[in-house]
């Protein structure tokens, strides 16, 4: 599979995010917890060279515990401040507040020397498509200020929400960088919905998703749809729409309906806590 995709409402939110950062005190990167090094964007790092960053594992409940807190200390190593949160459910939310006021505290200083007192610290919330950054903005600031859509896309514009008076979110529509270099992260994106699902061929990316589990989490598919490893992963997305009762008019099985099963079950962790990036493993990268 071969990856391209970046529509023409990334170039512009790309340029809008380099207009604003001159605005904030500091980045919040949100990337999502099962492929945390694949899920983030090396233009939002050259952007904010001079910036304070925190760097959110969102969706943390999907991913292995052990390896959620590899990858904060992972971070923490490279200088970032790093908090693995789930924002659907509201875990972790409640320490983002003191994470942002001691990851601002040098300007909260230089503003106090200055006689500038009770200056709201400006974040922009920033990742790639479909990552939570909506979602993560309702729970933290209590409700439903941004469209949120379980779909890449849905963040059209800028917006500035104030959470209370020492915080203020500038939300920012989710980039993808322009040529995916890495084909594998491309791949990897495309099984936890970063690119849109229009452009892929589902069979395709589901057998691709088959050969990671069944190589990485051997007993998931069998355990999941009771089915038995033939070790071709066609043959094995065959044997789970037999299962799953995917047919077509006339009795045939629908490849298809079972390929998109398996990614949507995936994606919405139906298959237990899944891990695409092994810390100890991506940290050479």
């Amino acid at each position: 599979m071969h990856f391209q995709w970046y529509p023409g409402h990334m170039t512009k939110a790309r340029r809008m995010m380099q207009e604003n950062i001159k605005l904030i005190d500091l980045i919040i990167e949100l990337v999502d917890a099962r492929v945390p090094l694949s899920s983030r964007n090396p233009d939002i790092d050259e952007m904010g060279k001079n910036k304070a960053r925190l760097i959110l594992l969102n969706k943390a409940d999907l991913a292995e515990e052990r390896c959620n807190d590899e990858w904060v200390a992972f971070f923490k190593e490279k200088g970032y401040f790093a908090v693995k949160v789930n924002s659907k459910k509201g875990g972790g939310l409640k320490s983002i507040q003191p994470v942002i006021q001691e990851a601002c505290r040098e300007k909260t200083e230089r503003d106090r020397k200055r006689g500038i007192l009770n200056r709201p610290v400006r974040a922009m919330v920033a990742g790639i498509p479909n990552v939570g950054k909506s979602t993560f903005i309702n729970a933290l600031a209590g409700k439903a200020c941004t469209k949120t859509g379980n779909k890449p896309g849905v963040t059209k514009g800028k917006q500035w929400i104030r959470l209370n008076k020492n915080v203020e979110l500038l939300d920012t529509p989710g980039i993808l960088w322009p040529k995916f270099e890495d084909q594998e992260a491309a791949l990897k994106l495309a099984f936890i919905g970063s690119i849109k699902d229009e452009i892929l061929q589902t069979e395709e990316l589901a057998a691709e998703l088959v050969k990671f589990l069944d190589r990485e989490y051997p007993e998931v598919i069998g355990e999941k749809y009771s089915v038995e490893n033939s070790g071709d992963p066609y043959e094995r997305l065959r044997s789970i729409a037999e299962s799953r009762h995917c047919l077509v008019r006339g009795n045939e099985l629908d490849i298809e309906k079972a390929s998109a099963l398996l990614l949507d079950d995936f994606r919405n962790g139906r298959l237990g806590r899944i891990t695409l990036e092994n810390p100890a493993k991506m940290s050479g990268k």
